[in-house]
Parts: structure tokens; C-alpha cells; sequence
């Protein structure tokens, strides 16, 4: 895999999952400053793409972050736990990204059926699950492919409506409360999760201490560019009102001006595109992360194992996606991908604190990194969760869930290893 490749899988992640699913969402929030709130999420990203890219250089694994966890707080609780909540922050963004695809597929080919719409959705979890079992070059390949179409229309589509925008729409006099605009930040975060995503590439870099680095600031930096350009587009062009009204279609809406309904209609595909690169990329880490983890004990052995072609730790993830787009409104808790992101990427910045002499990187900057990732997890709290008790509750359950699988398989391997364990062993740190 070459740096450039590398990077369309961090930036396909991130643009299904951030341009098409939350302009309404944040636009509801923060209004027509919805940039500024993309702008705050992408410097808070690139925090913490400093902080991975030191540590991805210095241990570069198939684990990606959750091995950068394991290297600062050991191989205890505390690493098995995040584990187990970043593979369900995972599962969580490939099934709203599917749901989204779903949704775009249907309008075209099913009139709106919300079944359908669910149908697609698997159909391509599936799809994508079977191209990942293909090897990460065919997965490289096709994420190439969607990202260069997907980036080159979204290009045009900001110059055409930036260049026709209505800078009365764009007045800072009409921005809701910084407060508000501070706020929109945890939900337009979500936007960069896929950036996590390139950790795991290392293992597939011929070079990954100095590739790994280039690949996630070169995604950050194109991803932001891209989520702010289009947001400065839409809003400029639509009201706040408008944007929130029309939802997943808001960038489709905003095209219809200047290109007509061409443009709508090439928006669209657009969607489909993006949404299906945002499914592949979301899949990609399932494989390596989860054989990693069984080798070092923090999952059972039988994520290192296959059925047939398909690798265990994919296909539960496929199912659990699929599960989710079936049974759940995951408008409702989608954001809980952000939340539980925000506690792993803020748990894995205190492990860098114990490793950051060995990676070279500033304490200053892994200090500010840490404040601007657990102040916007409060703030999502002290602002999202208040006015969604759904989505509080689930987050909790989560948690809670991920706190009793751990438990529960760690003290079941020690009963299984006992009569083997020798007598002075050291227990597991954390």
C-alpha cells in the first residue's frame, strides 16, 4: 500500500461519514456556522493526528491505536475495555453510513421504502465485507477509485456554489451563540473519525515509520479543507433552515441552483459513491485490529480465525453493523460513535503521556490534544445527552457492556490457563 492509498482510506472514511450524513444535524445547532464548527473539529483531529502519527512511527502494528493503548497501560482492563469500545464505535459508523447509503440507493430505486432502504443497506455491508476478505491491495484499489471521483465532484460542487453564494446567509451577525457553535463540535467531530482508521494501514506500508505519518496529515488536511469549502457552499446557498429541513440531501438541494437538476441528481451519486468507500474503509481495521488483540490475550482466540475466506473479527463486525441497521434508529444514536471515540482517542493520548520520550512527541502539544478531546466528550454530555436521554442511556449501556465482556472473558481465560500458570507470574497491569 503507497501513501497516497493509505490516505483515500482515512479520507473516504471520514467524507461519507461527516459530508452527507450531518450537515442538517449540525446545521441545527450551529446555523449557518457550521464551518467554524468543522474548522474547531478538524484542528482538535489534528491534535490528535500529532499524537498518532508519533506513535504510529514509533510502533507501527496491525493494531493501530488500540496496540499504542496496550503500550502505555499494558496489556490489563483498562486496554480491554477501550478495545472493545472502539470495535463498537466501529460497528456503530459503518451501520449509520449504510443507513445513509440506504437511504440515497432507495430514493432512486425504490421510491423512499424505509424496508428497502434497510435491505441495500446490509447489501452492501456485505459486499464490502466480502471485497475486505480480497487482501488490503484490492481494498487500496477500489478505495482509490471512489475517493478521486468522490473528492473531484465535491471540488466542483464547492467552486460552482462558492462562487455563487449569498454572503448575507454567511453574516457572523446571524451565528447562534458561541456556545451553540462550541457545541456542534462533538457532533461534527464524528466527521474525523475515520482518520483513526489509517492506523491500521501500518501493517501494509513497505514504511510505515515515516509513511504512516504523511498519510494521516495529508487526510486531515484534505478532509477539513473539503468539509469546510462544501459547508461554506451549502450555507451560502440554502438557509440554516433549509439545510436542516432537507437533511442527508441538503448538499443535492444546494447544487439544484446553479447546475439544475443535473447537479441534484450528480450529487446523489456522489453520495452513493461516498457512502460506499466509507463502508469499505470502516470494515478495513476489523481484520488486523481484532487478530492483533487475540494474540496479546485482550480478545478470545477465535477473533484470530476464519470462516472460510472470511476472518472472524469481520464478519461480527459485518453482523453487528447489519443488527444495528435493522433493529435501531440510528439517527437517534448515531453519535454515540463520536462519544465513545472521543473516550478511546482521550485514553489512548494518556498512554502517549507514559511513551512520549520514546516517540519524540511535545508533552505541551499532547497536554492541549487532551484538554480539547475530553472538554468536547463533556460538552457533548453536558449539551447532546441532556436533550437525548435515548442516546444517554445507550452510551452508558455500552460502556457497561464493554466493562462486563472484558471481565467476564478475562476471568473465563484465567480459569481455562490456571492449572499452566506458573506460580509467581506477575498479574496483568490495569
Amino acid at each position: 500500500m503507497t501513501v497516497l492509498q493509505a490516505t483515500f482510506i482515512g479520507v473516504g472514511s471520514m467524507v461519507g461519514a461527516g459530508i452527507f450524513a450531518l450537515l442538517g444535524a449540525a446545521g441545527a445547532v450551529a446555523g449557518s456556522a457550521v464551518w467554524v464548527s468543522f474548522l474547531i473539529a478538524g484542528i482538535i483531529a489534528g491534535l490528535q493526528g500529532y499524537s498518532f502519527a508519533k506513535l504510529g512511527a514509533k510502533y507501527p502494528s496491525g493494531g493501530g491505536i488500540l496496540t499504542y493503548l496496550s503500550r502505555g497501560l499494558g496489556e490489563g482492563h483498562l486496554t480491554g475495555i477501550g478495545s472493545w469500545l472502539f470495535f463498537t464505535a466501529g460497528s456503530i459508523v459503518v451501520a449509520m453510513i449504510a443507513t445513509s447509503f440506504g437511504g440515497y440507493a432507495t430514493s432512486v430505486v425504490a421510491g423512499g421504502d424505509e424496508t428497502w432502504g434497510k435491505v441495500l443497506a446490509v447489501a452492501l455491508i456485505v459486499v464490502m465485507s466480502v471485497l475486505n476478505t480480497v487482501g488490503a491491495s484490492a481494498v487500496a484499489r477500489v478505495q482509490s477509485v471512489i475517493v478521486i471521483i468522490v473528492l473531484g465532484i465535491l471540488v466542483v460542487f464547492a467552486a460552482v456554489t462558492i462562487a455563487n453564494i449569498d454572503l448575507s446567509l454567511l453574516a457572523p451577525a446571524g451565528y447562534p451563540a458561541a456556545k451553540e457553535i462550541v457545541a456542534s463540535v462533538a457532533l461534527t467531530f464524528f466527521a474525523f473519525l475515520g482518520f483513526g482508521v489509517i492506523t491500521f494501514t501500518a501493517k501494509d506500508l513497505p514504511n510505515p515509520a515515516r509513511q504512516l505519518p504523511k498519510a494521516i496529515y495529508l487526510a486531515l488536511a484534505i478532509a477539513t479543507t473539503i468539509y469546510v469549502a462544501v459547508s461554506i457552499g451549502v450555507f451560502g446557498t440554502l438557509t440554516a433552515d433549509q439545510v436542516v429541513e432537507y437533511g442527508t440531501t441538503a448538499l443535492a438541494e444546494a447544487a439544484k441552483p446553479a447546475l439544475g437538476q443535473a447537479g441534484y441528481v450528480l450529487m446523489v451519486i456522489t453520495a452513493l459513491f461516498s457512502t460506499t468507500g466509507a463502508v469499505n474503509a470502516g470494515l478495513y481495521p476489523s481484520i488486523g485490529m481484532t487478530q492483533h488483540l487475540a494474540s496479546v490475550g485482550q480478545f478470545p482466540p477465535m477473533f484470530s480465525r476464519s470462516v472460510g475466506r472470511f476472518p472472524v473479527g469481520l464478519v461480527v463486525m459485518a453482523v453487528l453493523a447489519s443488527v444495528l441497521v435493522i433493529g435501531f434508529d440510528l439517527n437517534k444514536i448515531a453519535s454515540i460513535g463520536s462519544a465513545v471515540a472521543l473516550l478511546v482517542f482521550s485514553a489512548v493520548t494518556v498512554a502517549h503521556f507514559r511513551l512520549y520520550r520514546e516517540t519524540g512527541a511535545s508533552i505541551i502539544v499532547l497536554v492541549i490534544a487532551l484538554v480539547a478531546t475530553l472538554g468536547t466528550f463533556i460538552i457533548f454530555c453536558t449539551t447532546t445527552l441532556v436533550d437525548e436521554p435515548a442516546t444517554a442511556f445507550a452510551l452508558v449501556g455500552i460502556i457497561v457492556l464493554a466493562i462486563a465482556v472484558d471481565f467476564i472473558w478475562k476471568a473465563a481465560a484465567r480459569r481455562s490457563n490456571s492449572p499452566s500458570r506458573s506460580p509467581d507470574r506477575e498479574p496483568d497491569r490495569g
